[in-house]
């Protein structure tokens, strides 16, 4: 008699990708990716995963249970390409901020049922950005968990404790503050230019400094040319007395 074997458990997929367009404004992905770069940036020395649009699986076994926020911040994960983000393999890691940039299309999800899942979950701070001013106002809004609801950040600018950064509107586009430089964060095109006029500035020095000791060595050769003359004249002078000298005592 032949055992009876077991049915085969179906591994569960879970896509990288609903395969919808993102359909965003110029303003919303540069703004998106602006945003990563900076908190990538600025945790650059720190155990953190920086990411955004990725899709962030929350209940194994349930591939529907997925949400993608448009910028996202998990301290205590190893920054590294994640194709997908599944809570159960992170330590149960989740999300500390979430940053979403709404509009037409996301604003209802944006307002309410993505803020529901995220304080359900865990999550312990939420902002939400109107790029254009078209649905929020005020324009930027913040949100920290309290006993499982979110409460509403107040004042200008928003303070992200979490972080220790402040977050500012400026001309539709939102800026990172850090509080301890008094700057902002740099976008990936300003952090560009800064290592370019850095590269140029040290180019210059370098070239000045070069310029500076060929000039200090011509200087030490024309001295030390100048010394032999020298010596060579005062040796010429001590030949010549000694012929006087010789000469006299001959006469």
């Amino acid at each position: 008699m032949s055992a009876i074997e077991k049915p085969r458990r179906r591994s569960v997929q879970y896509p990288e990708s609903d395969g919808k367009p993102l359909g965003e404004s110029d303003q919303h992905r540069d703004l998106m990716m602006d945003l990563i770069f900076a908190l990538k940036w600025f945790l650059r020395s720190s155990v953190a995963y920086v990411a955004g649009n990725l899709f962030f699986y929350f209940e194994e076994g349930n591939p529907r249970a997925v949400v993608a926020p448009d910028v996202f911040v998990v301290l205590g994960a190893q920054q590294r390409r994640r194709r997908i983000y599944k809570l159960w393999e992170e330590d149960n890691r989740l999300p500390n901020v979430v940053i979403e940039l709404t509009s037409k299309k996301t604003r209802q999800a944006d307002q309410t049922t993505k803020p529901e899942l995220y304080a359900r979950l865990g999550v312990q701070e939420y902002f939400l950005f109107d790029p254009y001013g078209e649905y929020l106002r005020p324009t930027l809004q913040g949100y920290t968990l309290v006993n499982g609801r979110y409460e509403r950040l107040r004042g200008r600018p928003l303070h992200s404790a979490v972080l220790g950064l402040e977050l500012w509107d400026e001309d539709n586009a939102l800026r990172l503050l850090d509080p301890a430089t008094g700057e902002f964060l740099p976008t990936a095109n300003e952090d560009a230019l800064a290592r370019r006029v850095a590269q140029q500035r040290l180019a210059e020095e370098t070239e000045a400094r070069a310029q500076a000791e060929a000039r200090a060595q011509a200087e030490s050769e024309r001295a030390q040319a100048e010394s032999e003359r020298a010596q060579a004249a005062e040796a010429e002078v001590a030949r010549l007395r000694s012929l006087l000298d010789q000469r006299g005592q001959g006469e």
